[in-house]
Protein backbone atom coordinates (compact mmCIF):
# COMPACT_ATOMS: atom_id res chain seq x y z
CA UNK A 1 0.00 0.00 0.00
CA UNK A 2 1.80 3.35 -1.15
CA UNK A 3 1.61 6.17 1.35
CA UNK A 4 -0.14 9.06 0.75
CA UNK A 5 2.40 12.38 0.15
CA UNK A 6 2.33 14.67 2.86
CA UNK A 7 0.68 17.84 2.08
CA UNK A 8 1.79 21.18 3.42
CA UNK A 9 -0.84 22.77 5.38
CA UNK A 10 -2.10 25.61 3.66
CA UNK A 11 -2.50 27.59 7.36
CA UNK A 12 1.19 27.39 8.06
CA UNK A 13 1.51 30.54 6.50
CA UNK A 14 -0.34 32.35 9.86
CA UNK A 15 3.01 30.26 11.88
CA UNK A 16 5.68 32.02 9.70
CA UNK A 17 3.79 35.31 9.78
CA UNK A 18 3.79 35.39 13.34
CA UNK A 19 7.53 34.16 13.53
CA UNK A 20 8.50 37.19 10.87
CA UNK A 21 6.52 39.70 12.88
CA UNK A 22 8.39 38.35 16.59
CA UNK A 23 11.93 38.26 14.91
CA UNK A 24 10.93 42.20 13.19
CA UNK A 25 9.91 43.55 16.71
CA UNK A 26 12.77 41.39 18.45
CA UNK A 27 15.40 43.06 15.85
CA UNK A 28 13.65 46.55 16.76
CA UNK A 29 13.58 46.42 20.61
CA UNK A 30 16.77 44.95 21.00
CA UNK A 31 18.56 47.55 18.14
CA UNK A 32 20.86 49.27 20.75
CA UNK A 33 22.61 46.02 21.77
CA UNK A 34 22.73 43.95 18.36
CA UNK A 35 25.07 46.07 16.79
CA UNK A 36 28.21 44.04 17.91
CA UNK A 37 26.83 40.69 17.66
CA UNK A 38 25.99 41.81 13.71
CA UNK A 39 28.98 43.15 13.12
CA UNK A 40 30.23 39.72 14.31
CA UNK A 41 28.25 37.54 12.06
CA UNK A 42 29.07 40.20 9.47
CA UNK A 43 32.64 39.33 9.59
CA UNK A 44 32.42 35.62 9.63
CA UNK A 45 30.57 35.72 6.74
CA UNK A 46 32.15 37.72 4.86
CA UNK A 47 35.46 36.02 6.17
CA UNK A 48 34.03 32.26 5.67
CA UNK A 49 35.44 31.75 2.15
CA UNK A 50 38.74 32.46 2.71
CA UNK A 51 38.61 30.26 6.22
CA UNK A 52 37.35 27.48 3.75
CA UNK A 53 40.14 27.93 1.59
CA UNK A 54 42.77 27.10 4.27
CA UNK A 55 40.81 24.54 5.81
CA UNK A 56 41.39 22.66 2.14
CA UNK A 57 45.00 23.27 3.01
CA UNK A 58 44.54 20.02 5.12
CA UNK A 59 44.23 23.34 8.38
CA UNK A 60 41.24 22.42 11.14
CA UNK A 61 38.71 24.93 11.36
CA UNK A 62 39.62 26.62 14.48
CA UNK A 63 43.40 27.06 13.10
CA UNK A 64 41.92 28.12 9.89
CA UNK A 65 40.07 30.78 12.19
CA UNK A 66 42.43 31.98 14.20
CA UNK A 67 44.88 32.44 11.02
CA UNK A 68 42.32 34.83 9.61
CA UNK A 69 41.65 36.79 12.30
CA UNK A 70 45.46 37.26 12.77
CA UNK A 71 46.30 38.13 9.19
CA UNK A 72 43.17 40.55 9.09
CA UNK A 73 44.10 42.14 12.51
CA UNK A 74 47.52 42.65 11.11
CA UNK A 75 46.74 44.39 7.87
CA UNK A 76 43.91 46.16 10.01
CA UNK A 77 45.00 47.45 13.36
CA UNK A 78 48.04 49.49 11.58
CA UNK A 79 45.44 50.72 9.39
CA UNK A 80 43.09 52.01 11.81
CA UNK A 81 45.74 53.63 13.73
CA UNK A 82 47.15 55.14 10.69
CA UNK A 83 43.75 56.35 9.44
CA UNK A 84 42.93 58.40 12.65
CA UNK A 85 46.50 60.16 12.94
CA UNK A 86 45.50 61.26 9.31
CA UNK A 87 42.14 62.44 10.29
CA UNK A 88 43.47 63.90 12.79
CA UNK A 89 46.32 65.99 11.18
CA UNK A 90 44.14 67.20 8.61
CA UNK A 91 41.17 68.00 10.69
CA UNK A 92 44.05 70.67 12.52
CA UNK A 93 45.05 71.54 8.99
CA UNK A 94 41.82 72.56 8.15
CA UNK A 95 40.53 74.38 11.79
CA UNK A 96 44.34 76.97 11.43
CA UNK A 97 42.91 77.19 7.67
CA UNK A 98 39.55 78.50 8.33
CA UNK A 99 40.59 81.94 8.88
CA UNK A 100 42.11 82.15 5.93
CA UNK A 101 39.31 80.56 3.85
CA UNK A 102 36.61 82.79 5.47
CA UNK A 103 38.98 85.60 3.79
CA UNK A 104 39.41 84.68 0.74
CA UNK A 105 35.28 83.65 0.51
CA UNK A 106 34.80 87.71 1.28
CA UNK A 107 37.54 88.88 -1.32
CA UNK A 108 35.90 86.47 -3.92
CA UNK A 109 32.02 87.83 -2.50
CA UNK A 110 32.88 91.35 -3.56
CA UNK A 111 32.27 91.10 -7.05
CA UNK A 112 29.19 89.43 -6.20
CA UNK A 113 27.52 92.07 -3.56
CA UNK A 114 28.58 95.01 -6.26
CA UNK A 115 26.29 93.26 -8.57
CA UNK A 116 23.98 92.80 -6.46
CA UNK A 117 24.07 96.85 -5.51
CA UNK A 118 24.41 97.31 -8.84
CA UNK A 119 21.26 95.99 -9.88
CA UNK A 120 19.43 96.91 -6.47
CA UNK A 121 19.93 100.44 -5.77
CA UNK A 122 18.16 100.25 -2.21
CA UNK A 123 20.50 97.70 -0.97
CA UNK A 124 23.77 98.82 1.63
CA UNK A 125 26.87 96.45 0.48
CA UNK A 126 27.70 96.53 4.58
CA UNK A 127 24.24 94.77 4.98
CA UNK A 128 24.47 92.29 1.83
CA UNK A 129 28.09 91.81 3.46
CA UNK A 130 26.48 90.95 6.81
CA UNK A 131 23.72 88.68 5.48
CA UNK A 132 26.27 86.90 3.37
CA UNK A 133 28.99 86.32 6.06
CA UNK A 134 26.28 85.79 8.33
CA UNK A 135 24.78 82.84 6.30
CA UNK A 136 28.05 81.29 6.05
CA UNK A 137 28.65 81.66 9.69
CA UNK A 138 25.20 80.38 10.04
CA UNK A 139 26.37 77.72 7.58
CA UNK A 140 29.56 76.37 9.66
CA UNK A 141 27.24 76.35 12.86
CA UNK A 142 24.91 74.47 11.61
CA UNK A 143 27.66 72.27 10.12
CA UNK A 144 29.61 71.93 13.40
CA UNK A 145 26.24 70.91 15.08
CA UNK A 146 25.21 67.85 12.60
CA UNK A 147 28.98 66.21 13.06
CA UNK A 148 28.41 67.01 16.78
CA UNK A 149 25.51 65.17 16.25
CA UNK A 150 26.76 62.45 14.34
CA UNK A 151 29.87 62.09 17.06
CA UNK A 152 27.72 62.13 20.06
CA UNK A 153 25.40 59.18 18.44
CA UNK A 154 27.97 57.65 17.11
CA UNK A 155 29.28 56.66 20.63
CA UNK A 156 25.75 56.17 21.89
CA UNK A 157 24.94 53.80 18.97
CA UNK A 158 28.03 51.92 18.02
CA UNK A 159 29.30 51.25 22.44
CA UNK A 160 32.51 51.40 21.35
CA UNK A 161 33.64 49.29 24.18
CA UNK A 162 31.15 46.43 23.22
CA UNK A 163 32.03 46.84 20.00
CA UNK A 164 35.65 46.38 20.89
CA UNK A 165 35.18 43.52 23.45
CA UNK A 166 32.28 41.70 22.15
CA UNK A 167 32.72 41.81 18.00
CA UNK A 168 35.55 40.04 17.82
CA UNK A 169 34.39 37.43 20.02
CA UNK A 170 31.73 36.76 17.71
CA UNK A 171 33.14 37.14 14.56
CA UNK A 172 35.37 33.95 16.36
CA UNK A 173 32.89 31.79 17.13
CA UNK A 174 30.67 32.33 13.77
CA UNK A 175 33.64 31.78 11.80
CA UNK A 176 34.74 28.80 13.49
CA UNK A 177 31.48 27.17 13.60
CA UNK A 178 29.70 28.75 10.18
CA UNK A 179 29.72 25.30 8.74
CA UNK A 180 27.77 23.48 11.84
CA UNK A 181 25.45 26.85 11.72
CA UNK A 182 24.56 26.13 8.60
CA UNK A 183 24.03 22.41 8.92
CA UNK A 184 21.39 23.16 11.97
CA UNK A 185 19.88 25.56 10.49
CA UNK A 186 19.45 23.12 7.10
CA UNK A 187 17.85 20.36 9.79
CA UNK A 188 15.22 22.61 10.61
CA UNK A 189 13.80 23.66 7.49
CA UNK A 190 9.93 21.87 6.62
CA UNK A 191 10.91 19.49 4.65
CA UNK A 192 8.20 20.29 2.41
CA UNK A 193 9.45 23.32 1.11
CA UNK A 194 13.04 22.75 1.28
CA UNK A 195 14.28 22.16 -1.41
CA UNK A 196 12.73 25.49 -2.46
CA UNK A 197 14.32 27.51 0.35
CA UNK A 198 17.35 25.82 -0.31
CA UNK A 199 17.52 26.95 -4.08
CA UNK A 200 16.45 31.11 -2.41
CA UNK A 201 19.03 30.80 0.44
CA UNK A 202 21.79 30.13 -2.56
CA UNK A 203 20.33 32.68 -4.89
CA UNK A 204 20.51 34.81 -1.72
CA UNK A 205 24.08 34.25 -0.83
CA UNK A 206 25.24 35.04 -4.26
CA UNK A 207 23.96 38.26 -3.86
CA UNK A 208 25.03 39.33 -1.17
CA UNK A 209 28.06 37.81 -1.47
CA UNK A 210 28.54 39.60 -5.13
CA UNK A 211 27.73 42.75 -3.64
CA UNK A 212 28.77 43.24 -0.34
CA UNK A 213 32.68 41.64 -0.88
CA UNK A 214 32.43 43.23 -4.66
CA UNK A 215 31.08 46.87 -2.87
CA UNK A 216 33.70 46.79 -0.10
CA UNK A 217 36.25 46.09 -3.11
CA UNK A 218 34.95 49.32 -5.10
CA UNK A 219 35.05 51.69 -1.78
CA UNK A 220 38.39 50.91 -1.14
CA UNK A 221 39.25 50.99 -4.13
CA UNK A 222 37.81 54.45 -5.00
CA UNK A 223 38.28 55.89 -1.57
CA UNK A 224 42.07 55.70 -2.57
CA UNK A 225 41.94 56.64 -6.29
CA UNK A 226 40.32 59.90 -4.84
CA UNK A 227 42.49 60.93 -2.08
CA UNK A 228 45.66 60.11 -3.51
CA UNK A 229 44.28 62.79 -6.75
CA UNK A 230 42.72 65.22 -4.23
CA UNK A 231 46.44 65.23 -2.82
CA UNK A 232 48.39 65.58 -5.31
CA UNK A 233 46.06 68.40 -6.70
CA UNK A 234 47.15 69.93 -3.62
CA UNK A 235 43.49 70.42 -2.16
CA UNK A 236 43.72 70.87 1.65
CA UNK A 237 41.70 67.57 3.57
CA UNK A 238 42.11 65.92 0.09
CA UNK A 239 43.26 62.87 1.72
CA UNK A 240 40.02 63.12 4.32
CA UNK A 241 37.51 63.97 1.48
CA UNK A 242 38.46 61.03 -0.82
CA UNK A 243 38.74 58.78 2.31
CA UNK A 244 34.88 59.80 3.25
CA UNK A 245 33.57 59.60 -0.48
CA UNK A 246 34.82 56.49 -0.96
CA UNK A 247 33.71 55.23 2.24
CA UNK A 248 30.11 56.07 2.11
CA UNK A 249 29.98 54.90 -2.07
CA UNK A 250 28.37 52.14 -1.13
CA UNK A 251 25.17 54.09 -1.53
CA UNK A 252 24.72 54.72 -5.43
CA UNK A 253 25.98 58.40 -6.18
CA UNK A 254 25.78 59.69 -2.73
CA UNK A 255 29.58 59.26 -1.81
CA UNK A 256 30.85 60.78 -5.05
CA UNK A 257 28.34 63.93 -4.74
CA UNK A 258 29.19 64.64 -1.29
CA UNK A 259 32.57 64.32 -1.81
CA UNK A 260 32.19 66.81 -4.90
CA UNK A 261 30.15 69.15 -3.44
CA UNK A 262 33.08 68.69 -0.34
CA UNK A 263 35.89 69.00 -2.50
CA UNK A 264 34.83 72.24 -4.84
CA UNK A 265 33.92 74.07 -1.80
CA UNK A 266 37.20 74.07 -0.28
CA UNK A 267 38.77 74.29 -3.79
CA UNK A 268 36.71 77.72 -4.10
CA UNK A 269 37.58 78.83 -0.66
CA UNK A 270 41.60 77.82 -0.97
CA UNK A 271 42.46 78.50 -4.79
CA UNK A 272 42.82 81.77 -6.61
CA UNK A 273 42.79 79.93 -10.43
CA UNK A 274 40.63 78.12 -12.02
CA UNK A 275 43.63 75.52 -13.20
CA UNK A 276 43.71 73.59 -9.35
CA UNK A 277 39.96 73.29 -9.13
CA UNK A 278 39.21 72.16 -12.71
CA UNK A 279 41.81 69.96 -11.58
CA UNK A 280 39.79 68.80 -8.96
CA UNK A 281 36.78 68.07 -11.23
CA UNK A 282 38.52 65.75 -13.48
CA UNK A 283 39.82 63.96 -10.51
CA UNK A 284 35.63 63.26 -9.89
CA UNK A 285 35.21 62.70 -13.44
CA UNK A 286 37.89 60.22 -13.78
CA UNK A 287 37.27 58.55 -10.65
CA UNK A 288 33.41 57.99 -11.80
CA UNK A 289 34.64 56.96 -15.27
CA UNK A 290 36.94 54.44 -13.59
CA UNK A 291 34.09 53.63 -11.70
CA UNK A 292 31.38 52.99 -13.68
CA UNK A 293 33.73 51.49 -16.43
CA UNK A 294 36.03 49.14 -14.61
CA UNK A 295 35.48 49.04 -10.89
CA UNK A 296 31.36 48.29 -10.56
CA UNK A 297 30.94 45.78 -13.22
CA UNK A 298 34.36 43.72 -12.51
CA UNK A 299 33.57 43.59 -9.24
CA UNK A 300 30.44 44.14 -8.52
CA UNK A 301 28.26 42.83 -11.90
CA UNK A 302 25.49 43.66 -13.37
CA UNK A 303 23.72 40.19 -11.79
CA UNK A 304 23.20 40.75 -8.52
CA UNK A 305 19.73 41.82 -8.54
CA UNK A 306 20.02 44.65 -6.68
CA UNK A 307 19.08 47.85 -8.70
CA UNK A 308 20.74 51.01 -7.44
CA UNK A 309 17.49 52.63 -6.54
CA UNK A 310 16.32 49.64 -4.76
CA UNK A 311 19.69 50.31 -2.43
CA UNK A 312 19.07 53.49 -1.46
CA UNK A 313 15.55 52.75 -0.41
CA UNK A 314 16.80 50.01 1.45
CA UNK A 315 19.86 52.07 3.13
CA UNK A 316 17.64 55.05 3.96
CA UNK A 317 15.14 53.14 5.78
CA UNK A 318 17.74 50.91 7.43
CA UNK A 319 19.38 53.65 8.72
CA UNK A 320 15.52 55.60 9.75
CA UNK A 321 14.44 52.81 11.80
CA UNK A 322 17.59 51.15 13.19
CA UNK A 323 20.51 53.42 12.57
CA UNK A 324 23.73 52.59 11.70
CA UNK A 325 22.36 48.84 12.40
CA UNK A 326 19.99 49.50 9.67
CA UNK A 327 22.29 50.03 7.45
CA UNK A 328 24.72 46.76 8.32
CA UNK A 329 21.47 44.76 7.86
CA UNK A 330 19.59 46.96 4.49
CA UNK A 331 21.93 45.47 1.86
CA UNK A 332 20.83 41.58 3.28
CA UNK A 333 17.58 42.80 3.79
CA UNK A 334 16.91 43.96 0.35
CA UNK A 335 18.56 41.20 -1.23
CA UNK A 336 16.35 38.60 0.51
CA UNK A 337 12.94 40.58 -0.10
CA UNK A 338 13.96 40.89 -3.90
CA UNK A 339 14.66 37.08 -4.25
CA UNK A 340 11.44 36.76 -2.48
CA UNK A 341 9.77 38.82 -4.77
CA UNK A 342 11.32 37.50 -7.84
CA UNK A 343 10.10 33.67 -6.35
CA UNK A 344 6.64 35.18 -5.70
CA UNK A 345 5.91 36.45 -9.32
CA UNK A 346 7.48 33.34 -10.98
CA UNK A 347 4.86 31.66 -8.48
CA UNK A 348 2.21 33.52 -9.67
CA UNK A 349 3.11 33.56 -13.51
CA UNK A 350 2.38 29.74 -13.11
CA UNK A 351 -0.77 29.48 -11.05
CA UNK A 352 -3.85 29.67 -12.69
CA UNK A 353 -4.68 33.09 -11.73
CA UNK A 354 -2.04 34.49 -14.30
CA UNK A 355 -3.29 32.21 -16.77
CA UNK A 356 -6.42 32.53 -16.47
Amino acid sequence: MTTPAVRPDNKNWIFWLILGGFFIVSVYVLRSVLLPFVAGIVIGYLLDPLATRFERLKMGRTAATCLVLFLVAVILVPAVFALVGMIDEQLSQFINAVPGYMASLSKKLEPVIANLQDNIPGLSRDKIREYLQGNISNGLKLLGGVLRKLITSGYALFNILSLLLITPIVAFYMLRDWNNFIKKVDSLLPKAYKKEIEAQARAIDKIISSFIRGQLSVCVLLGTFYAVGLTLVGLDLGMLIGFIAGVISFIPYVGSIVGFISAMAIAFAQFDTWIPIAQVVGVFVVGQFIEGNFLTPKLVGDSVGLHPVWVMFALLAGGVLLGFLGLMIAVPTAAVIGVLVRFAIGKYKKSSLYKN
